[in-house]
């Protein structure tokens, strides 16, 4: 399928404007553990995701990470352009966490689009205040959701990302996305083996009753 296909607004571009993303849009590839951008001065420019994943995630000074959000197929990544937006900055960093396909349309001509185009300014303010309520959610589960909670909700995910019960995850890959100590995880997973909800093998966690982590996902979980 054609970039036109993947990008929100090409309908409601002039024909001008079209042809300057055509002549400037580069298709590119990477494999899972990837690292496009890493915040700071680099600027990648606008991803538009035509298959794989990427995964963006935010540093402490120690080391620890934490997914603020995953991009899927037709997904838009705006922080790897971040360098358009003077008055934001962002310390996150964007990876290919499955073997991605995707296009990337250079900051300068995007900023030209949306200074251009009111249909790309709307759309582009609307990506990021979905972004943004996306790490607002997070902060808001980091706070006042139990870690028990989150780490079923997060099994739960991944189970139907991958449509599998079986999931290929080391306690240090688990940490990583949900912001805590690789020790924090396997305590808490070795409860869960105990409840009989997961049996865990070296690398694997094994989703033995899918059900009872569910409940204990939505039990007082806060409203989005």
């Amino acid at each position: 399928m054609s970039f036109a296909e993947y990008f929100p607004v090409w309908d409601k571009l002039d024909k001008a404007q079209q042809k300057m993303l055509l002549d400037s849009v580069t298709e590119r590839s990477a494999k899972a553990g990837t690292v496009l951008y890493t915040g700071g001065s680099d600027c990648l420019g606008l991803v538009v995701v035509k298959s794989g994943r990427l995964r963006a995630y935010s540093l402490s000074g120690e080391g620890r990470e934490i997914t603020l959000y995953r991009l899927f197929e037709r997904d838009i990544c705006l922080m790897t352009s971040s360098c358009m937006m003077h008055n934001l900055q962002f310390d996150v960093t964007v990876e290919v966490e499955k073997d991605a396909e995707f296009w990337v349309i250079p900051p300068a001509v995007y900023r030209t689009l949306t200074e251009q185009s009111l249909a790309a300014a709307r759309y582009t303010n609307d990506l990021l205040a979905t972004r943004l309520s996306d790490v607002m959610w997070l902060m808001e589960q980091i706070m006042w959701q139990s870690f028990d909670k989150r780490l079923a909700e997060f099994l739960l995910e991944e189970s139907a990302l991958e449509n599998t019960t079986v999931l290929n995850l080391t306690h240090e890959k688990i940490a990583n996305h949900l912001g805590t100590a690789r020790e924090v995880v396997t305590r808490m997973l070795r409860y869960f083996q105990g409840e009989g909800m997961v049996r865990l093998a070296r690398g694997t966690v094994e989703l033995t009753d899918p059900q009872a982590l569910a409940r204990l996902a939505d039990a007082e979980k806060p409203s989005k």
